[in-house]
């Protein structure tokens, strides 16, 4: 054992030393600090005695109840904080650093060794670091630069240097096992080893293998849009959640975790990564999905379909009329020239087209429709379309008051006093007695008039009435976009324009609104009522923003105006309809104008070994652009069976290999959910714990799962079985994407079957040596 790896294993234990001190004093502090904020609730209104005598009274009291209150935040904000830095310590007693630069500063006489680690450490004196957060300023050139001269940022302005030497350590419960002396960005050694572990049921933090190109993403702070176009597997939603992690860090005296939001493809890939930021001692930023979104929006307005219903549909209907329509109407729809002809018609709405709704009372008709619309445009014409409608709502009011009084003195008021329980009764009388200011002794002598019942009475009844005009619930939104779909209103001049409106208006008539009907129809709602944008998001990440269109991405510009973007995706995993005519995210850059837009692109793919990689990156154009890191692994293999039978035999026997070699997440892709249904159906009764995962599932498992292609998206897997790479499922060019997806989700084993024919995206004439292929025939 040389002298250097015996000096390192001695100052990993004197770090380990130090780890081991903060923690145990850390401890009894922090179960002193909770046993403080519980002592505090129990005795707060021992100390805060209530007085309301007099004025003066009153106020010692609310100047007593401020103090206690603020006392108890200062505990339970201390105690928190304590609490966060004792799970990283816990954390750092398993590997408190992961490498090691030697600097040495301008005018310094030798290089000082900066260790890294999740989090940063100081000495017993509390003067001295002994271990750097990897997202410290001086770090960034150890994640970009090779032993040499060096520069780096910090807010003091720029300093320069050489860097020596860059270590690498793999630590494991608390023993080094091995250093690397490299002058690369990281090691292959360590890197083939984190790569070469299993999948877990959640992503994981990446800051001990971050690569050069991935650090550019995480660091980046220039212009409101970072638009990252990447490889399966090349990191980059991983880079993104610790960009959050470096920016919260960066930032932490005005960005707060739930000032960053990313909307993620489903609840399954919250899930997955919900463990990477807590990892790094950081709070979890908000996540939603884009669909989640769209739903609080429209509400009750329809039903509304998803993302993965619409593609659902699509895959299983592919060869009908009406589909052919639906892909016509989901190509304009999703593109910025109907964002603009939105704009347009919402602009026409001033002059003609505003639909109402009558206001309605115990079945009457009290306030017509045409009324409101003669208001509208006749009597307010004049006005700025919101000041138009605050006209209306207060008139519309005006006359509901009106009506109440009237209908005090109706037959059903007095037959809802004779029948009003004694319980309705006492709240009444009550209520009125609150109102009238009454003291305690005087609410039991005070007795409550008829006209006083009845008027409490209409006015329960007149409230949700009032309630809809406050909130323009007379605008009648759904016949409004319909409108838009007028053949004649507006005149449009897109290309099979009759049949978008026929498809849309067949989908509106069955009250479904289609999932690319969703944001503009959002938007035209937000328009109607008044935007309501969100000031208060400073960061927005969207993942697999290729099955994001264009237009929304105008919507959520305008939703968040205050935020700035980060999209990661890859156009060869642009499985929706809209993204079949789109390879990149060149139409961004105009969403904020090049001074403002950064675009990355990051070629290299890590998840896969090199073999599944050169065999995948066959199967679209312009793959041979995808760089796979040297992870050598068994070759993918195809066997072509004749029928289900000996497909289902086939698939179980590779489970069960599978397995004996240890792999703890095995997902069987399939096409659709449709043909997913038909596969567990089919394998459930041979392979054992066998799940069967849909979009309503909030969280993956490992075990052996039966997929769709869509829902595997952004998921990795020890293996990976292709259900049916048949011509049947895989022969047109809009699902070839699909397939290059539900293969790239392998990590360490690919298989494919087919059921007859192949796809002919298997059949390229480069694909010689990249696949072992097997044809079974029928026993």
């Amino acid at each position: 054992m040389s002298t250097l790896f015996q000096q390192e294993q001695q100052h990993l234990q004197d770090v380990l030393a130090v780890v081991d001190q903060q923690t145990q004093k850390l401890k009894a502090e922090t179960s002193k600090r909770q046993q403080d904020v519980v002592s505090i609730r129990r005795q707060f209104w021992d100390e805060v005695k209530v007085n309301t005598d007099t004025f003066d009274d009153f106020l010692e009291t609310i100047i007593n109840m401020r103090q206690e209150t603020q006392a108890l935040a200062v505990g339970e904000t201390t105690y928190d904080h304590a609490k966060k830095r004792l799970i990283t310590l816990e954390k750092m007693q398993n590997a408190p650093y992961f490498a090691r630069i030697d600097l040495k500063e301008q005018g310094m006489k030798q290089a000082e060794p900066i260790y890294i680690g999740i989090s940063s450490l100081m000495d017993e004196s509390g003067e001295d670091f002994i271990v750097y957060d990897w997202r410290a300023p001086v770090l960034s050139v150890y994640y970009d630069n090779e032993p040499g001269h060096v520069r780096y940022q910090t807010p003091g302005g720029t300093i320069e240097g050489e860097l020596e030497k860059k270590w690498q350590y793999l630590i494991r419960n608390g023993k080094l096992l091995s250093m690397f002396d490299t002058s690369l960005t990281i090691g292959d050694e360590l890197l083939q080893e984190v790569l070469g572990q299993g999948a877990n049921k959640q992503m994981q933090s990446i800051v001990s293998t971050i690569q050069r190109e991935q650090n550019k993403l995480i660091r980046h702070e220039q212009g409101r849009m970072l638009i990252v176009h990447g490889a399966a597997g090349s990191g980059k939603t991983s880079a993104a959640l610790q960009r959050v992690a470096y920016l919260l860090y960066k930032h932490r005296a005005t960005l707060k975790a739930d000032q960053v939001l990313l909307f993620s493809p489903n609840a399954m890939f919250n899930s997955y990564v919900a463990n990477v930021l807590p990892e790094l001692g950081e709070e979890n930023m908000q996540q939603t999905t884009f669909q989640e979104y769209l739903q609080q929006r429209i509400d009750t307005d329809f039903t509304l379909e998803n993302a993965y219903e619409q593609l659902e549909t699509l895959l299983t209907n592919s060869h009908t009329d009406l589909m052919g329509s639906r892909r016509t109407a989901i190509h304009y729809k999703a593109s910025t020239a109907f964002f603009t002809h939105i704009e347009q018609y919402f602009i026409a709405l001033t002059e003609k087209g505003m639909q109402f709704k009558p206001i309605v009372f115990r079945g009457e008709e009290i306030i017509p429709a045409s009324k409101i619309a003669q208001q509208f445009y006749m009597i307010y014409g004049q006005l700025p379309f919101a000041a138009r409608l605050e006209k209306i709502q207060q008139g519309l009011m005006n006359t509901l008051k009106e009506r109440a009084k009237y209908e005090r003195t109706k037959d059903w008021v007095q037959e809802e006093m004779e029948l009003l329980s004694d319980a309705a009764y006492e709240e009444a009388r009550r209520y009125f007695a609150r109102k009238k200011g009454l003291e305690r002794e005087e609410v039991e002598q005070f007795d409550i008039t008829e006209n006083q019942l009845a008027q409490l009475l209409v006015a329960r009844r007149f409230k949700p009435l009032r309630d809809a005009i406050q909130t323009l619930q007379f605008i009648d939104i759904p016949a409004i976009y319909e409108g838009l779909f007028d053949e004649q209103s507006p005149k449009c001049e897109v290309e099979h324009w009759a049949e978008i409106c026929h498809v849309t208006k067949q989908q509106l008539a069955a009250g479904t609104l289609s999932y690319e009907d969703a944001t503009p129809y959002v938007l035209l709602k937000e328009w109607l009522l008044g935007m309501q944008v969100n000031r208060q998001i400073k960061y927005i990440f969207i993942d697999e923003a290729q099955d994001y269109a264009p237009f929304q991405f105008e919507v959520l510009k305008r939703l968040f105006p205050a935020a700035k973007f980060t999209v990661l995706g890859d156009f060869n995993q642009g499985i929706f309809t809209h993204a079949h005519q789109l390879e990149n995210f060149e139409h961004l850059i105009e969403l904020f104008g090049e001074e403002e837009t950064t675009l990355l692109t990051m070629h290299r793919s890590y998840r896969s070994t090199k073999p599944i990689i050169e065999f995948t990156r066959q199967l679209i154009p312009e793959g041979h652009a995808i760089i796979p890191f040297n992870r050598t692994g068994a070759l993918p293999t195809f066997t072509i069976l004749p029928n289900k039978q000996q497909l289902h035999e086939k698939i179980t026997q590779r489970v069960e290999a599978m397995q004996l070699q240890g792999m703890a997440t095995i997902a069987i892709i399939c096409q659709s959910m449709q043909e997913s249904k038909e596969a567990y159906e089919g394998l459930a009764g041979s392979i054992d714990s066998l799940k069967l995962m849909k979009s309503s599932s909030a969280e993956y498992e490992p075990g052996v799962i039966v997929i769709p292609a869509y829902l595997a998206k952004g998921i990795e897997f020890d293996g990976v079985i292709i259900y049916d790479a048949s011509k049947y499922r895989y022969g047109q060019e809009r699902v070839r994407r699909l397939l290059y997806t539900a293969c790239t989700r392998a990590m360490h084993q690919l298989t494919l079957y087919s059921v007859g024919e192949p796809s002919p995206f298997l059949h390229a004439p480069s694909e010689q040596g990249t696949i072992q292929t097997k044809v079974e025939e029928e026993e």
